[in-house]
């Protein structure tokens, strides 16, 4: 019995010691990466505004998503050139999208509606939603958001911060912005 009670006692105290322990502080990024990350939002916010993008993820909502019956399973096994994402590839909000990664400070930049779907993009993102993925649930909450991990980008493969904002209809969330700042 006293066995019993003595590795109680130990364990509380190890419970209380570890959580009165200080606890590591989150990743900080270099001054110059966060500085560059607090720019590519604000573009974002500006971004997501555009009357093309938030058309877009209207008409995307509107229907349930841009490509009927897609999941990530399914276009992962799509090649960059099938005709369903040189479609969606090719739609205005896509060019549009184009023409604003060609600052080269990101390296990707997608739309997606409400659900995680991908509407737009400046090429084939990795995965089709990201409902579950941090810059998508970061900025459905209602503002912009940026990562505090350089890492490299799961599409592009370049060290990058995530950085993502609402887009907003009628100050409604409808969906998301999501870009990776180039961090190098």
């Amino acid at each position: 019995m006293k066995t019993h009670a003595c590795k109680t006692l130990l364990s509380l105290f190890l419970v209380s010691f570890v959580s009165l322990s200080p606890q590591p502080a989150l990743a900080e990024l270099p001054a110059a990466v966060q500085a560059k990350v607090d720019q590519y939002k604000k573009k974002l916010v500006d971004w997501a505004a555009h009357p093309t993008i938030v058309q877009a993820v209207k008409d995307s909502n509107a229907k349930g998503g841009p490509i009927p019956g897609m999941n990530n399973g399914k276009w992962d096994a799509l090649s960059d050139k099938d005709p369903l994402v040189t479609a969606l590839l090719s739609s205005p909000a896509s060019k549009l999208v184009n023409q604003w990664e060609g600052d080269k400070g990101i390296n990707k930049l997608f739309i997606r509606d409400e659900k995680g779907n991908m509407v737009a993009g400046s090429e084939k993102s990795l995965i089709y939603n990201a409902a579950a993925r941090p810059p998508f649930k970061e900025a459905m909450k209602g503002k912009p958001w940026g990562g505090n991990k350089i890492q490299p980008d799961p599409t592009t493969q370049i060290k990058s911060v995530h950085a993502s904002a609402p887009i907003l209809d009628g100050g409604k969330v409808i969906g998301v912005i999501h870009t990776a700042v180039t961090a190098e």
